[in-house]
């Protein structure tokens, strides 16, 4: 079924989203398996050439590329070019480092000599989101690519330009036809293309509920799984926190992309002691921002993506108003053209309500007042969620304390986020499996044991 693209900003049609037909989606398989033939033999250093030309075009072209973002979804144009920016960062992370990650490892046996060592899966299919559409792409295919595999992207319908954008990057770059390729599809047509014998694995982030469908496609086909899916990020505040750092930080996990982001802080879980000094300092904080045209310097929130999101974000604050919370910033649709929503501070939440049940893709703050450490902790654990978490308090006691946390990453004293340099993932409900840093680059090869008489 064919998407009508909508400019959020405005409201206004940028036409109907390309979908491929069966038989160029069977060419794209065959173009994807014919390039792993080669690539598979190139060196790391070819491949790590290859990476470092795409990365450069991602910085020669920020100004064309970044634009695309702001019309398709609607992130603010300084966001914008920062992503840019860091998916060059990726691109020549995995240049610089995929050969040391994928590095044989000795083991002792009865061998005269055995190892493990780190080959390629052949071709991945990446399935990706529309909010961060061009760091989300980086993340998936630098690490595959650099490891020998090939990679085809699905990208989310809804930003078809920015998809178009990368995949020319690499036709550009001068890169093996096939290596990467744009995958224009319906989500009907996906689970062909998960059980096609030419994909080895997948790639997806999105939705727990996309996530169990493709997990169990792929599970069906006996293929590996990559799941990052949604958060409902808990940020612990102690009383021995630093209240004003705090809150800035705070401040700036929940707004950037409009709060439309799995890892931003979204249950501010905050000790009774200083639960009201830190609830003045975010109000202060978040009152300042300016809502508005993401194509001007200085608008710091955007609009959301697409109205469903907006009038499914509006649906959760409203029951959570009416389940009891009170609310000091935002909380009405704005009158005028686009998809916009406020900046929006509840208070007075329980970790029963909606907004900390489900997850909340806005510029949303729900603040949930603990007793002590204790609570806190409890409230932080207690969710279907376990993506990331931070905690502010005294360094040490911050460290102890992350190994009672059900996530697949915690940041002390500083702001949850995605780094090449680190893995990223998480428990539960928020997916398998791990990106990034050397334990994404490991997802997509074959730890194969050699064992020499």
């Amino acid at each position: 079924m064919s998407i009508q693209v909508i400019n959020p900003s405005n409201g206004e049609s940028l036409g109907i989203s390309p979908e491929l037909d069966a038989a160029a989606r069977d060419a794209a398989l065959d173009r994807a398996q014919i390039a792993y033939a080669d690539w598979r033999n190139q060196s790391f250093a070819q491949r790590a050439q290859m990476l470092r030309k795409i990365a450069q075009r991602l910085r020669d072209d920020v100004e064309s590329l970044a634009p695309l973002m702001t019309l398709e979804m609607g992130k603010p144009i300084k966001e914008a070019r920062a992503e840019v920016m860091k998916a060059a960062l990726c691109a020549d992370h995995y240049a610089e480092h995929g050969e040391s990650y994928l590095a044989p490892d000795t083991l002792a046996s009865d061998a005269s000599l055995s190892y493990v060592q780190y080959l390629p899966l052949g071709v991945v299919l990446g399935i990706l989101p529309w909010n961060a559409p061009f760091w989300l792409a980086f993340r998936f295919c630098a690490p595959a690519l650099m490891a020998g595999n090939t990679c085809l992207m699905k990208h989310d319908p809804h930003v078809p330009a920015c998809a178009e954008a990368i995949a020319r990057l690499f036709e550009q770059s001068g890169a093996p036809a096939g290596l990467l390729q744009n995958l224009p599809l319906s989500n009907t047509d996906v689970e062909a293309v998960i059980r096609d014998p030419r994909v080895q694995a997948v790639s997806l982030t999105g939705s727990d509920r996309a996530g169990t469908v493709v997990a169990s496609i792929a599970g069906a086909e006996i293929k590996p799984v990559v799941l990052e899916l949604g958060g409902s990020d808990p940020c612990i505040v102690l009383a021995d926190a630093d209240l004003d750092k705090a809150a800035d930080v705070i401040t700036l996990s929940r707004i950037i992309n409009a709060g439309q982001s799995c890892i931003a802080a979204k249950r501010i879980i905050v000790e009774a002691g200083i639960h009201d000094e830190l609830v003045t300092r975010l109000e202060e904080r978040l009152s300042k921002l300016k809502l508005g045209d993401p194509n001007e310097e200085s608008t710091d929130i955007g609009p959301l993506a697409r109205e469903d999101l907006r009038l499914n974000l509006h649906r959760q604050v409203q029951e959570t108003i009416a389940a009891g919370a009170q609310c000091r910033l935002g909380g009405k649709i704005p009158d005028g053209p686009g998809y916009f929503y406020p900046v929006t501070l509840l208070t007075g939440v329980t970790n029963d309500m909606t907004a900390a049940r489900e997850e909340t893709f806005g510029p949303v703050a729900v603040v949930i007042k603990a007793e002590d450490q204790d609570e806190a902790m409890r409230i932080a654990n207690d969710s279907q969620y376990g993506l990331a978490a931070s905690i502010w308090t005294e360094r040490s006691r911050g460290e102890a304390l992350a190994r009672q946390l059900e996530t697949g990453q915690v940041a002390v004293n500083g702001i949850v986020k995605t780094d090449p340099r680190l893995p990223s993932g998480g428990v539960k409900r928020s997916g398998l499996g791990r990106e990034l840093g050397p334990h994404g680059m490991h997802e997509f090869v074959n730890a194969q044991q050699v064992w020499l008489g």
